[in-house]
């Protein structure tokens, strides 16, 4: 399956990709299915399995589901918006029950006075869906096609060119240039907004757990108060919290690779930014190519779903792109670039994902705070080195891979385990 930059990079409404983004397309899908079917509908029921029957009800995937069979996309969806129906709806939460191919399982029928359709879809990470019928996957011929560090590596240098070319010369057998720079400049934009709403709001967030928000009162204080050494860094954690209060809150929010954690990336452009003396969009266009290509190894090779891996495919992976798209505009080599990433991916070897009531709050959005902080040192220490590593990015993702996959089920989003249940909630 050839991966599009703009697949990793979309624009969507919070709190979760795999829990909110995820089924509203696979609603979507599902409605547009059913053709000329359609009017004869008078029933739909939609069975949420695995993970998503955990932690649907606080990630907001009933809404989400609702939106979806109302034709509403996430790209496009105002973040107050209702859903408008013209037949009834029956949702049913699985806590433990789980479909066999992906822990974020949905079966959807519809029904007139029989069973018109019946389909199966799966959210297996970053508001990627994937199923039994219905869904092709893109076949695109790349120019330079990668799935792994060590193919990409070969490919800058048998070319002579960075990672952030590779990436471009693929990206242009779907768009032109032109197309490719202002669609990410975009992107750009809608995280620095996102940002700006984080500092903007206050009070505290839905769910339950009374979270109170806390960037715009730390906006202010930073404001007011002189620079000292560590100051860049109190910035970013800021950007990562704005960010994920505005995902937690239902705000539109770009997923970067996944709305859980979706503050580092934008929360380390923004590092590049406001510190980095000759900062340009033409970085930013940089830097979000080569955090994409790392984001195809990582998808294709690795996962970004933390019902599948566990919150190291979450955090883990954002961290590691922002940490090589950071490399890259500071002048690393693409050695250095596999270098900042496989930092990135390696310190977040076995985090679990463990959201406190369900909620895309605890730890979560402390989590982007502390892993973009780790996506800017993983860079700076890959550019003091020369790029040789004994651990490559394709050993750490293959680790992150099967440590997922010997990770108890309770630690992989379902609020059955660590401070999901040794946190009392409010």
């Amino acid at each position: 399956m050839a991966i599009s930059v703009f697949d990793l990079f979309s624009i969507g409404i919070g709190p979760s990709s795999s829990h909110t983004v995820g089924p509203m397309r696979a609603a979507v899908m599902f409605l547009e299915s059913l053709g000329s079917l359609r009017s004869r509908v008078q029933r739909v029921k939609v069975e949420l399995f695995g993970s998503l029957g955990a932690t649907g009800h606080g990630h907001g995937s009933e809404r989400a589901v609702l939106l979806g069979l109302s034709g509403e996309r996430p790209e496009t969806v105002a973040v107050d918006a209702e859903p408008s129906l013209d037949f009834e709806v029956d949702l049913v939460l699985h806590r433990r029950k789980s479909l066999p191919e992906h822990p974020n399982g949905m079966i959807f029928r519809a029904y007139g006075d029989e069973l018109l359709a019946e389909r199966t879809y799966y959210s297996v990470g970053g508001g990627f869906v994937r199923g039994k019928q219905g869904v092709v996957e893109d076949s695109t011929q790349l120019p330079h096609p990668f799935t792994t560090g060590g193919e990409l590596l070969a490919l800058c240098r048998a070319e002579g060119v960075p990672v952030s070319e590779i990436m471009l010369r693929n990206e242009l057998s779907w768009r032109s240039r032109e197309e490719i720079e202002s669609g990410l400049l975009k992107i750009w934009d809608v995280m620095a907004e996102c940002v700006r709403n984080g500092f903007e709001h206050d009070g505290v967030l839905p769910g339950g757990l009374k979270v109170r928000r806390r960037a715009k009162a730390l906006h202010a204080k930073l404001l007011s108060e002189p620079a000292d050494s560590l100051s860049a860094m109190d910035w970013v954690g800021l950007y990562a919290l704005a960010v994920n209060e505005e995902n937690a809150s239902g705000g539109r929010v770009v997923t970067a690779p996944t709305n859980g954690a979706a503050g580092i990336i934008p929360a380390v452009l923004h590092y590049y930014r406001q510190f980095v003396r000759d900062a340009s969009d033409a970085g930013v266009v940089r830097f979000l190519l080569t955090a994409g290509a790392i984001g195809v190894i990582l998808k294709t090779t690795g996962s970004i779903s933390g019902a599948e891996v566990g919150c190291q495919g979450e955090v883990g992976s954002a961290c590691a792109m922002a940490a090589a798209g950071l490399a890259e505009v500071l002048g690393g080599s693409p050695e250095q670039v596999e270098n900042a990433a496989e930092i990135g991916v390696e310190h977040h070897l076995g985090l679990t994902c463990d959201p406190v009531g369900g909620l895309v709050q605890i730890p979560c959005i402390e989590r982007n705070a502390i892993g973009a902080s780790k996506a800017v040192q993983a860079a700076r220490m890959a550019l003091h080195g020369d790029g040789g590593h004994v651990v490559t990015l394709d050993k750490a993702i293959k680790t992150m891979r099967e440590t997922g996959a010997d990770m108890k089920v309770k630690y992989k989003e379902t609020a059955r385990g660590g401070l999901a249940v040794n946190v009392i909630e409010c």
